[in-house]
């Protein structure tokens, strides 16, 4: 089988080719996005393999039936940027990587927390410049404090758990409640109860029609005064500009982002010599109190090996019978 893989960087190369070593996928490797502009590149291949940011709509789709392309198998767990309904009726597989080392993105969740609460960046800096002032760095004991989860996958849970291990009250907001974390102690409540309860609110839920600006002017009204908003699922759960005036009136204590609406347009490359035009993103950046980290909350050793190996897995097992398998979408 032969797999055009889009936006790959060198880290893909090695490890998908690795993990190819004994089955019978080829892959050829592109660095740039899959889009409308790019989809031509697909000609003589069987499969694409695509990431967060390529853009799998519809025309794409289209475009993919011409070139014969069977397989769309993704390289995460979500699937916003893939049009579903457009695949199933072209009868092309969709596959993802349902759940990878979820410890790698709550872990980075919580580093996001720990940073925020005891002003690491700042102190980093001021020891870096000789100051050893403490005044200005003051935090809070996260044991005894409310910790909300909104979504309870399998980073959902992990993250619980982590929090329950430091002392916190944790209650979650899910469809599907987990019987496991209820034995550790979680809660499951309701959204309106979630956000006036917690002292600190972590992302964790897909990016859907019914999920999209979760987070918005009315959700933040709702939230405790000085609240610590944590996402590192999918930057379209929050929306940024009502984040941004939560911010700047103080309801919005602490933000911690590995995930921005835009990033496609940004994130994933070096821009260090650019002028970045996105006002809202530059707005963001300037809050002290927020911290932004480009989506790499899953890259972790671990994780990018079970990736590239559900990738594989998913390619050579291009049949699997639907509903047998998390990682068959469509």
């Amino acid at each position: 089988m032969k797999v055009a893989v889009f936006s790959a960087k060198p880290y893909d190369t090695v490890l998908l080719d690795k993990a190819s070593d004994s089955f019978n996928v080829q892959f050829s490797f592109f660095s740039d996005a899959l889009n409308q502009s790019t989809v031509a590149l697909c000609e003589g291949f069987d499969g694409v393999c695509v990431f967060v940011n390529d853009e799998v709509n519809s025309e794409v789709i289209q475009r993919l039936v011409k070139h014969k392309i069977t397989h769309i198998a993704l390289r995460c767990a979500g699937f916003n940027n893939v049009d579903i309904n457009a695949a199933k009726q072209a009868g092309i597989r969709v596959s993802r990587v349902a759940s990878y080392a979820p410890e790698a993105v709550a872990e980075h969740a919580v580093a996001l927390m720990l940073t925020l609460n005891r002003k690491v960046h700042k102190a980093y800096n001021r020891v870096r410049e000789g100051n050893f002032e403490l005044d200005g760095l003051m935090g809070f004991n996260l044991k005894g404090k409310c910790i909300g989860v909104i979504g309870t996958g399998h980073i959902g849970k992990a993250i619980a758990k982590i929090m329950r291990g430091f002392g916190c009250q944790v209650v979650c907001c899910d469809p599907v409640i987990s019987p496991a974390l209820e034995r550790l102690g979680a809660i499951y409540v309701s959204l309106e109860a979630l956000l006036a309860q917690s002292d600190i609110i972590s992302l964790h839920c897909p990016l859907s029609e019914d999920t999209y600006h979760l987070v918005d002017e009315t959700a933040i009204a709702r939230m405790r005064d000085g609240v610590m908003l944590i996402n590192t699922s999918r930057g379209g759960l929050i929306d940024t500009q009502a984040v941004i005036s939560g911010l700047k009136k103080g309801k919005i204590g602490y933000l911690g982002l590995d995930v921005y609406e835009m990033e496609s347009a940004l994130f994933f490359e070096n821009r260090s010599s650019e002028i970045i035009s996105d006002d809202v993103f530059e707005r963001l950046a300037t809050f002290h109190n927020v911290i932004i980290t480009g989506h790499q909350g899953f890259f972790t050793e671990e994780a990018m090996h079970e990736i590239a190996t559900a990738v594989v897995s998913n390619l050579v097992n291009h049949n699997a019978a639907l509903g047998k398998c998390d990682n068959i979408v469509v």
